[in-house]
């Protein structure tokens, strides 16, 4: 029996032995508190969801568990047994296996190399892999879960659900004599909702085990029909951990966000730009892997804001409009169609997008600051085939000098600059064009208060100059902060949208949840 806290009294649940028991633990990133004083358990053949806003302490917690993150202070103990994940393979040795949202798969390996990443090869006599082996090992510990595939198929050809398979087999592998307590983070971001029934399929068969299961997601509507307990994080603090059966959505909510009465958020008509403003994006029907029929409009001059939840569908939308993830649907910029697939026509009909994964998606890490600002379009510089410098360096010297980029230095290697400066250096190379439309991903994510603010004057100054700017951000206060408009995005569409003084904190972050 282990006392469960809820609204300030203990109760008293029966369940299965411990598994973890986290106490006291506490970590901050210089001034910012991700957790304080956090205690949390797991017990055997449970589901444990863990809940919260973004940035409420939940990814820290978890990667403190892997050995990610040192921990400040407090307690980890497996089974009775404090230990420190901090020493490589000791969270793996105490048998906690972790799945994460990017699952770690090697698209161009088929199934059988992608467990072996795990494990390793089975090598016989002389120092061969015995395929044949390694096959059959490979079909049965996807079989133990369901799943019946062709593991000679390159995992990059196989369906999300599948894919989430793998990866969970892949941590469970030797689970009899090993693994005790599987982590997911967010497993169902990326699933088509009818794959997310499947995947659900596969958990519980986990917890008939007696596997423990930490289950983080923002699907409030997923936690309750899967969960036995329910531990909520607010602020990086524990509010409490609850009977699923307890909960209700309204009450999870009113717990996670902590303010006022709940606000219900209905459908929505389809959401149009102002009669004041001449649209300059038109989307029409726009569907991907989350994604599904998302019509929107733009206004020049406007700044609308998407919200969401992490697999709500907001961060599939700017790269689905730039071209650079499949999409279905129709996309315009001022009339001009904009093909699916295709960045450089994007780019051509006046859309500049600034990726949320600036390192990988939107700077170019071999190049200098210069360059990286005058990547999009360097036609201004171009004389019978010759690029002429002294005009590229003018420009680029004069765009540091607005977006206060410091060292003010275009021949330094961008991935020197702080997180901040890399980001004005991205917002340049779009600005300097004067798009049509601005497309906006996390614009200000891990940068500092003063270079966040002045990213914010260049979105107001952008559209005052008469682009459309869309801002998708899991900053509510951001949306607050610059924009008309904000779409709320829920299980792949838009649920709700909020207007003038209706834009409130309080009201994206409860419509996200909803």
């Amino acid at each position: 029996m282990t006392d469960l806290v809820r609204a300030g009294a203990a109760v008293t649940v029966a369940g299965g032995e411990s598994l973890l028991e986290v106490r006291g633990v506490s970590k901050a990133f210089g001034p910012t508190e991700a957790l304080v004083d956090v205690d949390f358990d797991v017990r055997a053949g449970e589901i444990h969801a863990l809940v919260g806003q973004n940035g409420s302490g939940k990814s820290t917690l978890v990667k403190i568990l892997a050995g990610v993150y040192d921990p400040d202070g407090g307690s980890i103990a497996a089974e009775g047994s404090e230990f420190d994940p901090r020493r490589p393979g000791e969270a793996r040795l105490r048998g906690l296996r972790f799945v994460h949202q990017d699952l770690g798969l090697v698209d161009s390996l088929d199934v059988v190399e992608n467990l072996a990443l795990g494990r390793g090869y089975d090598v016989r006599f002389p120092r061969r892999i015995s395929w044949r082996h390694e096959r059959h090992r490979t079909r049965a510990a996807l079989a133990e879960l369901g799943y019946d595939l062709d593991v000679r198929s390159l995992v990059g050809s196989l369906r999300a659900s599948e894919r989430s398979g793998i990866a969970i087999a892949r941590a469970l592998d030797g689970w009899e004599s090993a693994a005790r307590l599987l982590v997911l983070d967010e497993p169902t971001a990326s699933l088509p909702e009818a794959e997310v029934a499947r995947l659900f399929d596969v958990i519980r068969t986990i917890r008939a085990r007696g596997v423990g299961v930490i289950y983080v997601s923002h699907h409030l509507d997923e936690v309750l029909d899967l969960a036995d307990r329910v531990t909520i994080l607010r602020d990086g603090a524990r509010v409490g951990t609850f009977a699923a059966d307890d909960l209700d959505h309204d009450r999870m909510v009113e717990l996670i966000v902590g303010r006022g009465s709940v606000i219900a958020g209905g459908e929505a008509e389809t959401p149009g730009a102002p009669a004041e403003y001449e649209p300059s994006l038109v989307v029409e029907d726009l569907s991907g892997t989350v994604l599904r029929g998302v019509s929107l409009q733009v206004g020049a001059g406007e700044v609308v804001g998407v919200a969401g939840l992490t697999g709500s569908g907001r961060e599939e939308l700017g790269p689905a409009l730039f071209g650079a993830a499949g999409r279905s649907g129709s996309v315009s910029v001022r009339g001009n169609p904009v093909p699916a697939g295709r960045p450089d026509l994007a780019v051509a009909a006046g859309l500049g997008f600034v990726p949320a994964d600036r390192k990988s998606l939107g700077l170019v890490a071999s190049m200098v600051v210069r360059e990286n600002v005058t990547l999009a379009d360097l036609r201004p510089y171009l004389r019978g085939g010759i690029l002429r410098h002294r005009k590229e360096r003018s420009d680029v010297d004069a765009w540091l000098g607005m977006l206060d980029v410091r060292p003010r230095n275009q021949t330094l290697g961008t991935m020197r600059l702080s997180g901040g400066n890399q980001q004005k250096v991205l917002l340049a190379r779009w600005l300097r064009i004067q798009p049509r439309v601005l497309v906006l991903d996390e614009p200000t994510q891990g940068v500092d208060v003063g270079a966040k603010a002045e990213i914010h004057r260049r979105i107001t100054d952008a559209a005052r100059d008469g682009a459309g700017v869309l801002v998708c951000s899991t900053d509510s206060a951001e949306l607050v902060r610059v924009c008309d408009r904000v779409l709320v995005m829920q299980r792949g569409g838009i649920g709700a949208e909020l207007l003038g003084r209706d834009i409130s904190e309080e009201r994206i972050d409860r419509l996200c949840l909803s």
